[in-house]
């Protein structure tokens, strides 16, 4: 990782923030501070990242090798996928990446026990009988089941992953974790001895080469039946094919879907009309001070920059997270 020193050349932000959160990086970083708006493609603000020493935000991958003088850029992700294909042999001599790390831990770890929730005890399906002004309870009723002791696999050990296994402290769920060289489960063979005897699956990975695919149409047809299956890492990581066909019938008991393969899923995707499918449209890390706890995360780093300090959440390009 370069060691990035005192960064020159002014910050360039590509964030929608509020007026105060403008203010605060500009009382924060001395020089030029450009804000730009997020996905833009106007010459002017590729000029301004091209001057600028430090980033934050998500710019397009291929303005970064016309950017010499960009040091550090804090990314307003956890997600590097954009930016995988570039040279980092070559531009991580001159450019440090920091991703979010664990800001998104405590949203993301809520949505996926609310949405498991939401499936175990009906919400999703009464929610939806609302709509059609239908009451069922004695059709729904016996069909609610508990949490409560269930068996949870959970697919990685980051920080999201460690803060959903506290959240289910309360309701008494053995948890394991897959994590290469990290995790209960270490290896695909005992992944697949060990996949039939969970309840609960939740994916919580990188989207990199050894995860894509990883539940696919055969590890699913490992799960036991009624099973649960949350993905709220890459879309990558499910065969979506796969997971409709045992959802429709009916041998897995639901799914919590935050990331899809292709976003935003097309219209006539199956997921949309697909039984026991809670879809969280990629909102899982979401909250009502998002983006003051990206600048809070962004102050932080900023003053560890000055310093020559590590910065917090350093991209690992050779491990692609």
């Amino acid at each position: 990782m370069v060691n990035p020193g005192k960064g020159r050349g002014g910050l360039y932000v590509e964030l929608s923030l509020t007026g105060a959160e403008r203010a605060r990086l500009r009382e924060l970083v001395p020089g030029p501070v450009w804000f730009a708006e997020p996905g833009t493609t106007s010459e002017s603000d590729a000029r301004a990242l091209a001057e600028a020493g430090t980033a934050l935000g998500n710019p397009r991958a291929d303005r970064l090798a016309n950017a010499p003088r960009l040091k550090w850029l804090q990314l307003a992700s956890v997600g590097i996928d954009d930016y995988l294909g570039l040279d980092w042999p070559v531009l991580g001599r001159r450019l440090t990446v920091t991703n979010l790390g664990d800001v998104f831990a405590d949203p993301v770890a809520q949505s996926c026990l609310a949405g498991i929730l939401a499936l175990h005890r009906g919400i999703d399906l009464l929610s939806g009988l609302r709509s059609e002004g239908s009451w069922a309870k004695s059709a729904v009723r016996p069909r609610l089941r508990l949490l409560t002791g269930a068996r949870v696999l959970v697919l990685g050990r980051g920080s999201i992953a460690r803060r959903f296994a506290e959240l289910l402290g309360p309701f008494g769920c053995p948890v394991t974790h897959f994590a290469r060289g990290s995790g209960d489960i270490r290896t695909l063979a005992e992944l697949d001895e060990r996949l039939p005897g969970f309840d609960v699956v939740v994916g919580l990975l990188p989207g990199t080469p050894e995860t894509s695919g990883l539940l696919d149409a055969r590890r699913l047809a490992l799960l036991r039946p009624g099973a649960v299956v949350v993905n709220a890492g890459r879309g990558s990581l499910v065969d979506e094919e796969a997971l409709v066909s045992k959802l429709s019938s009916g041998r897995l008991g639901g799914a919590v879907l935050d990331v899809t393969g292709e976003e935003p899923l097309p219209a006539t995707h199956p997921l949309w009309t697909c039984p026991g499918v809670v879809l969280t449209q990629h909102t899982a890390g979401g909250s009502t001070d998002e983006s003051a706890r990206v600048v809070d995360l962004f102050a932080d780093n900023w003053r560890r920059f000055q310093a020559g300090s590590p910065l917090r959440n350093p991209v690992q390009w050779s491990r692609g997270f």
